[in-house]
């Protein structure tokens, strides 16, 4: 066996996803083990397969891995150090990358491939838990397999397609000269993956045919959904569906790998990928026993493992996204600021938006508690008091062992004056999914708020189906039912002809005006946003100068739209992601981005 090959199976073995695990090479002499080995014994490919699941990304990182946060319209990162900076700036290019994932889903993409090639030799799994076992797990390589190419398409657009073909670590680079495919072409394989997929994948997470909380965290029929639900989203928009603007963005033979004809059917299909999710029947909101919205809200994200989470990564380190999001006063490094854009697009108690409402006072203050809350964020949705910290809310987490009020004027104790680097440039601080409990700051105990980072929930799931269904078929009533459920549950008026109701959208357009403002809020800071934006290609109108508070201003002064310190650019190539230099120099065939 060439040492190369070893090493990279060793390299694939180690990595473990659910369960921690010492380096496989160190334990066993590597002039002994055989790759025939690894599927011959139920633990080794058990952890191959643990490793397949490594590549799933970690999405609480928004800092430093992942840009879909502080790099869209909704948030601001503080420190122009870190690799948002030179996207935010433009700075960013094929040989100037930042966030570059293109080989990284590539070889977890490799792994899966072999892992399903060789899983069915394994004797042993066969004998201890039947051939059913090796089934689903080979389910769960050929679903991982498909989200990792999702997660390409995502951020790159069309992609090369591999199929099954096991790809040697040592094959001559003349064998991979391999083109793009169009983006349908796609979108096409990677749902019939997933349907594959799921016919075989169990509903709930089992061991022994019982349901285990042990498993959390595996594939399942819904994670397999869910994927498709989004993915056939995104092909129905405007980006991928009808987009004339990138006519020359083609194969070396002149093939269009973005559609140029508009397809209504194609929306049709999202609608019912999404209402097969909600046919499941095994995912509901998530509901507070309280009854109360915030503390509901809060759930979805804080209580592991409940009715609406459909798709996670198990027991991240989610205490990244907690320090960076809670306020220097707790220890924390004030790190993402939602804009004033997206401040201004929370809706106010009546369920209008600000530019309608009667409740909407902007200057002036109210004495609540003894503090001085400014007018703009009093009477406003549940949503706003569960996603915002803004100046003189109260806090108690990290380690603030009691609630105090947060400030973020400039002489404050989170201000700009009392650090270099860490104070909010928008006077405001995510408090979405952030756990009171983790206390790993500065002065901090070490402590850490466990849960799991959503990637799909049943909110979203909704939300594109109601989406879906009004491009499709407007004033289906299904569109009121679904963007109602999740109005109900953030505390405000549903859409109706009742007296403690808001009027229904008029028309097709009014609707897709509401959906979208609706997703907005429900999704914000979970990363949907950088990509809504795109494929409905309004990102050139909501990019580029962005507002907050005015940090270097203390008292009434701070209360003063202006624009943030880091802009955020948006160019025409911004579309879809550079592919790096270094891919294009190994492989020839592939075609750059529109615009790079």
């Amino acid at each position: 066996m060439n040492k190369q090959l070893l090493v990279t199976i060793g390299a694939v073995i180690c990595g473990v996803y659910f369960t921690a695990c010492e380096s496989f090479l160190d334990q066993v002499p590597d002039d002994r083990i055989t790759i025939d080995e690894v599927f011959q014994k139920k633990a080794t490919s058990e952890q191959f397969l643990a490793n397949v699941y490594n590549f799933v990304p970690d999405e609480s990182n928004a800092i430093d891995g992942f840009p879909w946060v502080g790099t869209s319209d909704e948030a601001d990162l503080t420190w122009s150090g870190g690799p948002n900076y030179p996207v935010n700036i433009g700075n960013l290019g094929p040989a100037n990358q930042q966030f570059e994932k293109w080989g990284h889903y590539y070889r977890g993409i490799r792994a899966a491939t072999y892992f399903m090639s060789r899983i069915d030799e394994n004797e042993e799994i066969r004998t201890l838990d039947g051939q059913q076992r090796i089934d689903q797990y080979k389910a769960e390589a050929r679903f991982l397999r498909a989200y990792y190419y999702f997660q390409l398409m995502q951020q790159y657009g069309p992609v090369i397609l591999l199929g099954d073909e096991v790809i040697s670590p040592d094959a001559p680079g003349s064998e991979l000269q391999l083109p793009r495919s169009p983006f349908d072409d796609c979108v096409d394989y990677v749902v019939s993956e997933l349907d594959q997929a799921a016919t075989v994948l169990p509903l709930v997470p089992q061991r022994n045919g019982q349901e285990s909380a042990a498993e959390y965290g595996r594939a399942t029929k819904g994670y397999a959904l869910a994927v498709k639900s989004r993915l056939l989203l995104y092909a129905a928009s405007p980006q991928y569906n009808g987009n004339t603007e990138v006519s020359d963005f083609t194969t070396s033979d002149g093939v269009p790998l973005i559609a140029q004809s508009y397809d209504q059917a194609k929306w049709k299909r999202a609608a019912d990928a999404a209402k097969d999710v909600i046919d499941l029947g095994i995912y509901s909101l998530y509901k507070d026993p309280s009854g109360d919205p915030v503390k509901s809200l809060d759930g979805v994200f804080l209580q592991p493992w409940n009715s609406e989470q459909i798709m996670v990564r198990k027991w991240n380190d989610v205490a990244r996204w907690d320090v960076h999001c809670m306020p220097r006063q707790a220890g924390g490094w004030s790190g993402l600021g939602p804009t004033q854009e997206t401040i201004d697009a929370y809706f106010m108690a009546d369920g209008l938006p600000i530019t309608e409402s009667p409740l909407y006072v902007e200057n002036g203050f109210t004495n609540v508690d003894g503090l001085e809350i400014y007018n703009m964020y009093m009477n406003r949705e549940p949503r706003f008091y569960h996603g915002v910290t803004y100046n003189n809310s109260v806090w108690q987490g990290g380690r603030m062992n009691a609630p105090a009020p947060i400030t973020f004027y400039r002489s404050g104790p989170n201000g700009r004056e009392g650090h270099p680097t860490d104070f909010s440039k928008t006077g405001y601080l995510v408090r979405k999914n952030v756990g009171p409990g983790t206390n790993v700051g500065s002065g901090g105990n070490g402590q850490r708020q466990e849960r799991p980072i959503i990637l799909f929930r049943l909110g979203e799931v909704y939300l594109n189906y109601a989406e879906a269904l009004n491009e499709y078929e407007p004033g289906h009533p299904d569109i009121l039912v679904y963007l109602n459920l999740i109005r109900d549950r953030a505390g405000i008026p549903t859409y109706g002809p009742g007296e403690d109701q808001i009027p229904v959208p008029a028309s097709q357009a009014l609707m897709r005006e509401k959906i979208r403002a609706e997703r907005r809020i429900e999704l914000a800071y979970e990363g949907n946003r950088w990509f809504d934006i795109r494929r409905w290609k309004i990102a050139p109108q909501v990019m580029g100068v962005l507002h907050g508070m005015d940090i270097n201003q203390d008292g009434n002064a701070f209360y003063n739209r202006v624009p943030t310190m880091t802009p955020h650019l948006f160019r025409p190539s911004y579309y879809w992601w550079p592919i790096s230099q270094y891919e294009l120099d190994r492989n020839r065939s592939i075609v750059q981005n529109p615009g790079w």
